[in-house]
């Protein structure tokens, strides 16, 4: 049963386990780059390769993930594949979070500290 507290409804299990998947697939550096570039405009992935410095291979497969989630999409451009985000609210976290990071690195305020438990 679904608590509010604060003026906020906890969200249905559905939700959660939707909101952890895209968590999930943005817990990669390499997508999350990935998605970092697509929220500044779309790109094919030779271009996309370029930009994150990942191989080919690797960034067509990460985009293969990213779409079947349903975070990015592609439409054709004569031979090529041009991919979007097609969620402007995963854009907005993408930005938010690694803007928010960005930003104490670059200010000294707080530095970026590593999450326990992350392994890493």
């Amino acid at each position: 049963m679904a608590q509010s507290v604060g003026g906020y409804q906890d969200p249905s299990a559905e939700v959660l386990t939707e909101a952890a998947a895209a968590f999930g697939l943005l817990a990669s550096s390499a997508r999350l780059h990935i998605m970092w570039a697509l929220s500044q405009g779309e790109s094919d992935v030779t271009h996309l390769a370029d930009r994150v410095g990942g191989a080919l291979p690797a960034v067509s497969q990460h985009l293969a993930k990213l779409k079947l989630a349903g975070l990015v999409r592609a439409r054709r451009d004569g031979r090529r594949q041009i991919y979007y985000v097609d969620d402007p609210d995963i854009v907005t976290v993408v930005r938010v979070m690694v803007g928010q990071l960005t930003a104490r690195t670059r200010d000294d305020v707080a530095p970026v500290r590593r999450l326990r438990g992350t392994g890493g």
